[in-house]
């Protein structure tokens, strides 16, 4: 390897402001092509309406683009920021950031949450939230140190080129023999030569002596990040304590703390077991209720399950503390000490493997007809290792599987790949090809939007039925859940704001299993309620994991279980006790509902955000073969008849398909109606004028949107 050379291109210093009442009411603003280093302020009304964390995103993003703003352009913001309760120890699932930009994927705002330790290392170093607009003329890597109270911006040559390699040799260079204090965020080859590129954010495992990696993965974060020429953005800090927020009752901080880490001890070994295998539990409990995608989501489960799940990963699982936060009781984050990869520049060496976790395990495993762990494990590794999404990669390759298995394409287009279903070492090999912007790899890393256009136009596929199978919806690959039985999910997904993405709304039990919600309006109901609360946590540097993975004893006999009011509860108190600011659950949904409205706005300024984009593939909606609807034969065919009343007698399974589809997509459509119109948005999906002065985000520049789109 070629020595390192750093240059240091601009250097500010400045007195770092103590974090009060979980804010500084800072942000850093750096401009890679002026180097020009600032130090903004956020103002007490952005503060009490959009919280932090996303919020505060939101709005500097906003403030940074044009409605005609492309995600390669200059002005496109690269925005970073934890939340008034991130950086808390005490409290399970303090540590998450949120990043913020104009997508490459979907063209529109998009937003990734991530665990590690470089949201709240950035807000105790003086800032709320960070800013990255411009373009570097070089590698440039961007240094944040809190303690000695300086910014960097270094122009560094030399650096490996992986994520691995780079934020090790960062770490190591900038750390002052203590390890602990250094967080890394980069990128990696993948994200330069793909749309689908994520963001590794680090710690330092002391108990291993290891750095460790959390994701923000989707739309296509480190693409936006490498485009700008950054190889790194580094942010050192030292002790951390509850009383680091500066909360302003101390004490009632410290008791719900105890009371939800106490809780969390008790009963997630008599649960779920998430501190000893992580999520990979929900593999069999999807398989078992046939929610497990297989074969580009056309089927939920498989006998080959098993292999893949937390019976393969237990075993597995490197032992020991395994928090992505100092002091995080879930300890979710668990990884695979000494693997040893088959293939690649990694090929015969010791690795360690952070995860998988149970969406690249069903995106990268059975969505692909992989049933090997190993298999799993490597393209964990080297999509972490290039930056790349691993539930756009297994999404998109999952989609190409079906298409070369259909004949939709063939070796002719693939550079002579059997990408048949369960080809694992092509699969790897494109996972390569993506990573050097090469080969078939290439056009698959440029995601399922775009591969449906090259399909259809370069390879002569059928347009309409690449829309039907294709898993993309706003251009954001499908995460790795079926929605077929569940209209609720499906408007879970469609109506996510930044495509369909599990963290808005998880219905699926509550409306598939329970059948808690057999009304178009009790479905709304939860489309509002369950995307706000969970909307709450991005704005608060919060992790959901805790909330409703594991649960107190008596949940089930509460009136509204699926909610855990318990934990609810705890958090309007957490949010109390840090910013001093009486909230009740309630209000806990209002303030999402305000970043909510403000987002989709925000989509429409980029000329998105109305009905029309709200769609979903019909796979995502019902059978589009005739072997899906073999597949569940005896529950469509009672459908049918029964919900329906029609004679299928003497039938062909063609018809049953056809007639299935035009019920199934109305009723999607009713759905739609139901909830806007209990969000309080127009019949296509635009916020009224009297939602934004409800919600106080009636900003001049967003009723001018309003008023730009019909709606006054």
């Amino acid at each position: 390897m070629e020595p390192i050379h750093a240059k240091t291109l601009k250097t500010m210093t400045y007195q770092r402001r103590e974090v009060e009442k979980g804010y500084t009411g800072q942000y850093l603003d750096i401009d890679l092509s002026s180097e020009n280093v600032s130090i903004g302020t956020i103002e007490e009304k952005i503060k009490q309406i959009l919280i932090g964390g996303k919020g505060f995103d939101l709005w500097l993003l906003w403030q940074a683009v044009s409605g005609e703003s492309k995600w390669n352009d200059p002005e496109n913001a690269l925005c970073i920021s934890s939340g008034p309760m991130g950086g808390t120890p005490g409290y399970p699932g303090s540590g998450k950031s949120i990043v913020t930009s104009i997508s490459p994927l979907t063209g529109s705002v998009m937003d990734s949450n991530v665990g590690g330790y470089f949201g709240p290392y950035l807000k105790f170093s003086g800032f709320d939230a960070l800013r990255i607009t411009g373009k570097a003329k070089g590698e440039a890597v961007v240094v944040i140190d809190g303690i000695e109270n300086k910014v960097e911006i270094l122009e560094m040559t030399g650096l490996p080129e992986d994520a691995y390699g780079l934020s090790r040799t960062l770490t190591d260079r900038l750390a002052k023999n203590k390890k602990i204090e250094i967080s890394v965020v980069s990128a990696g080859p993948g994200a330069s030569n793909t749309l689908i590129g994520c963001l590794n954010f680090s710690w330092y495992d002391n108990g291993r002596k290891q750095v460790r990696y959390k994701q923000a993965g989707r739309g296509g974060m480190g693409t936006v990040f490498a485009d700008k020429g950054l190889r790194a953005v580094v942010t050192r800090w030292d002790k951390v304590s509850l009383q680091s927020n500066h909360p302003a009752d101390l004490e009632a901080l410290r008791t719900v703390s105890k009371c939800y880490s106490r809780e969390l001890v008790a009963l997630d070994p008599k649960q779920n077991e998430m501190a000893r295998v992580g999520t990979t539990h929900l593999v069999p409990i999807m398989n078992d209720f046939d929610l497990l995608p297989n074969k580009n989501f056309q089927y939920g489960s498989d006998p080959g399950a098993f292999l893949i799940g937390r019976e393969a990963y237990e075993k597995l699982f490197d032992p020991g503390f395994d928090g992505c936060w100092k002091g995080c009781t879930v300890a979710c984050a668990h990884g695979v000490r000494d693997f040893v990869p088959f293939t690649g520049a990694y090929k015969g060496q010791k690795v360690f493997v952070d995860g998988p976790e149970y969406e690249t395990i069903a995106g990268c495993g059975s969505n692909l007809g992989i049933f090997d762990p190993f298999t799993i494990l490597e393209l964990n590794f080297y999509c972490d290792a290039y930056g790349l999404d691993t539930i756009s990669v297994g999404t998109a390759i999952a989609f190409v599987m079906e298409c070369f298995e259909r004949g939709l394409i063939t070796t002719d287009h693939t550079d002579g790949m059997d990408l048949s279903f369960g080809n694992r070492l092509n699969a790897l090999e494109l996972v390569h090809q993506m990573a050097q912007g090469k080969g078939f790899g290439a056009i698959v890393g440029q995601g399922i939007r775009r591969m449906k256009i090259i399909f259809a136009e370069r390879f002569g596929a059928d347009a309409a039925f690449l829309q039907d199978i294709g898993m993309e919806s706003k251009g954001l690959e499908f995460s790795e859940y079926m929605t077929k039985e569940s209209l609720a999910q499906q408007g879970g997904y469609g109506l996510a704001l930044k495509g369909p993405q599990h963290d808005e709304a998880w219905l699926i039990f509550l409306d598939m299993v329970h059948n808690f919600m057999p009304t178009f309006e009790q479905k709304a109901e939860a489309l509002h309620w369950f995307p706000m609360f969970r909307t709450w946590f991005g704005l608060c540097g919060l992790c959901k994991l805790p909330w409703n993975d594991i649960v107190p004893e008596d949940n089930k006999d509460t009136p509204e279980p699926a909610k855990v009011m318990k934990h609810v509860g705890w958090y309007a108190e957490y949010f109390t006790a840090i910013t001093g600011r009486k909230v009740s659950p309630e209000d806990l949904i209002s303030m999402s509902e305000a970043v909510y409205n403000f987002q989709r706005i925000f989509n429409l300024k980029m000329g998105y955000g109305r009905r029309e984009h709200d769609t979903i593939p019909y796979r995502a909606v019902g059978p589009v073969t005739v072997e899906e609807y073999v597949s569940r034969q005896e529950r469509y065919d009672t459908e049918l008849t029964e919900k329906y009343g029609l004679d299928i007698a003497g039938k062909e399974t063609p018809w049953k398909v056809a007639e299935l589809r035009k019920r199934r997509e109305a009723q999607y459509e009713t759905l739609k109606d139901a909830v806007y119109q209990r969000r309080g948005w127009t019949p296509d999906g635009i916020p009224t004028v009297e939602t934004v002065k409800r919600l106080g985000i009636d900003f001049p520049e967003v009723l001018a949107v309003l008023a730009e789109n019909g709606v006054k």
